[in-house]
């Protein structure tokens, strides 16, 4: 009773995640490099070239201003374009839970149907991510050491719930989009 065999996705369609997917990787390792990047700097600054400058008679610190705030920024945009990441390599947690509940010939239309409603409740979530960063706008917040509006990093979070429920409902129309699970999952 699953019916006929699902169609193969539009050529399109699998450009697009596998272009999108790269695109989060490249907004990722940019944002985690970066983080690595100012925290190493500030740290040998501080901790090499500060010592180095007192010894000189300059009371400047050599460390990297606002390295901290900044790799917290990055951090959040780094870690919401992981979600999208996780959905589209299988590598999100899965519980699992109900596994075995249906019978095995079910699984290809109970897949579809679990991944529209996981596309559904991510969109849910990204709402309620929206609406954050709503607030952080009303209320005209700034980033700390910038004085730069906070809501564009912010973004980062519906964005990511976002890319996530759109594959989801793209894996519920064409199921050969959905990535293969590991061998081994914990």
């Amino acid at each position: 009773m699953t019916g006929a065999p699902a169609a193969p996705a539009p050529a399109g369609a699998k450009a697009l995640v596998d272009g999108w997917h790269r695109a989060e990787c490249v907004i990722a390792v940019a944002a985690f490099g970066f983080i690595a990047i100012v925290l190493i700097a500030d740290v040998a600054g501080r901790e090499l070239l500060t010592p180095v400058f007192k010894a000189l008679g300059i009371t400047q610190s050599a460390g990297v201003y606002a390295a901290q705030k900044m790799s917290v920024y990055a951090l959040v945009v780094g870690s919401f374009c992981g979600i999208g990441i996780a959905t589209a390599t299988a590598s999100h947690l899965l519980p699992r839970i109900g596994f075995g509940w249906v019978p095995e010939s079910f699984g290809p239309t109970m897949n579809r149907i679990a991944d529209l409603v996981t596309g559904v409740f991510f969109c849910g979530v990204a709402w309620y991510g929206w609406v954050y960063v709503q607030s952080s706008m009303q209320a005209g917040l700034r980033a700390q050491a910038f004085d730069i509006p906070i809501w564009p990093i912010q973004a980062a979070i519906p964005a990511g719930f976002l890319s996530a429920a759109v594959r989801y409902f793209f894996y519920a129309a064409w199921p050969s989009l959905r990535p293969l699970p590991p061998e081994y999952q914990e």
